[in-house]
Parts: structure tokens; sequence; C-alpha cells
């Protein structure tokens, strides 16, 4: 049997987390991230916040890579004074992230952000956010729905060539676009929903949660370009 790419997966860092008689800090992932890899092809590894002088050696480790999911990014990091509605920084993931996101560009690593995974990978390349828009979210803890339109030809419109109705919770979302991004997806508000980097091998950001969906299109696309790198 061929070996399945090993795809990395950003983690949530939480305190207080609670499980039987145990209540600990601890790293974690909605379930929906490693199914998806696995329903798409790949091997699943957790990467929980690290110092980010060992971005480049994890990278290095890796066939693939996924940003998840998270709280908002700090606006410093945009040079933005905070909104109100921002939420509370993550500063570890921030710098964990990003160092990791760096890492991969360079290497030219096969590459999705999911929600916070987009904003962060614009962040990145210099672009900056919107720190909060309405009608992305439902009540706390429930995912919505709405349609994306996609790009004609862009990457992501090569995989999704239709209209889909995908899972989403967000309130933020991207406002300049970092330096190389094109727009690849957008809500019918507008709102960009897909981003790509066409000058790298294989970079996409999706605003919604493919991981809460049964289209594992995306997540497939994402695991095929790293199998060249497993033989």
């Amino acid at each position: 049997m061929a070996a399945r790419p090993l795809i990395g997966v950003s983690t949530y860092a939480e305190s207080g987390v609670r499980w039987g008689v145990w209540r600990l800090d601890a790293v974690l992932l909605p379930a929906g991230y490693p199914r998806l890899v696995q329903r798409a092809g790949g091997l699943a590894a957790m990467l929980p916040p690290d110092a980010p002088e060992h971005a480049a050696a994890t990278v290095a480790r890796l066939d693939g890579l996924v940003i998840a999911g998270g709280p908002d990014v700090e606006p410093v990091r945009y040079g933005a004074e905070p909104d109100p509605r921002t939420g509370p920084p993550a500063r570890a993931r921030d710098t964990w992230e990003l160092a990791l996101i760096g890492a991969a560009l360079e290497r030219g690593l096969p590459l999705l952000g999911v929600c916070r995974g987009m904003q962060l990978l614009n962040v990145a390349l210099g672009g900056t956010l919107v720190q909060h828009v309405d009608g992305h979210a439902e009540a706390p803890g429930v995912f919505g729905r709405h349609p994306v339109k996609p790009v004609p030809g862009t990457r992501y419109a090569g995989l999704v060539p239709e209209q889909t109705s995908v899972p989403t919770f967000h309130h933020q979302a991207v406002d300049r676009l970092g330096e190389g991004l094109v727009v690849s997806a957008h809500a019918e508000d507008g709102t960009v929903e897909a981003v790509e980097l066409p000058a790298s091998p294989w970079v996409l950001g999706v605003q919604w949660h493919p991981e809460m969906g049964d289209d594992v299109r995306v997540m497939r696309a994402l695991v095929d370009a790293a199998r060249p790198a497993v033989g």
C-alpha cells in the first residue's frame, strides 16, 4: 500500500479543558479536521504551538500543511487597533502559525488555510482584515450555511466549478489582499471566501469550514498535491 502523505494541522491551545475527571490545559482540534484529512487519503498530524524557530524543521518533515480555524488574529499583526468586537488575542498561535506559513511558502509545501488560517495567510503576505462583518455566523457554537461562488479561471474554480453551500462561522474577513494573492471565491454579499497564491505550487485559503461538511474536494486536492513528496 502506498504511503499516505503526512498532513500537519495546527491546533488550538486552550486552558482548563475538561474531560472525564480531568481539567487541564490542552492542545486540541475538532475531530472534523483529522477525519477530513483521512477521508482525502492523508495521514493527519497535530502541530501544537511551538517556538517559531522550529517551524522550518517541522515543515521539512511534512508533505502538506493545514492552518486550522480558531480565534481572531491579533490586529497588531496587520497594523490595526483592535475593534471592540475583536476577540482576545491568541499570541502563541499567531506567532507559531505565521512561522509555519512562512516556512511552508519558502519550501513550496502545499498549504491550506481554513477560516482563521486563510486570514492569517493573508496577513503573513502583508494583507489586512475587516474586523467585523455581519451575517456569516449563527448563534455561538452553531455553524450556518451560505452559498459561495467561484471565480472562473482560478485553482479553486478548477476544483469546485459550481456555486456551493458551505458551512460557515466567522465575523472577520479579508480586506486588503496580501502580496501575490488573488480572490478565488465570493459570498453573495461580496465577502472574500477563498484566496490562492498562483506563484506557489499549491496554496489556497477558504473562509468556510470544510471539516464540518461532506465535500472533500478541497482537502483531496491538498493531499494529491502532497503525494509527489512521498513518491
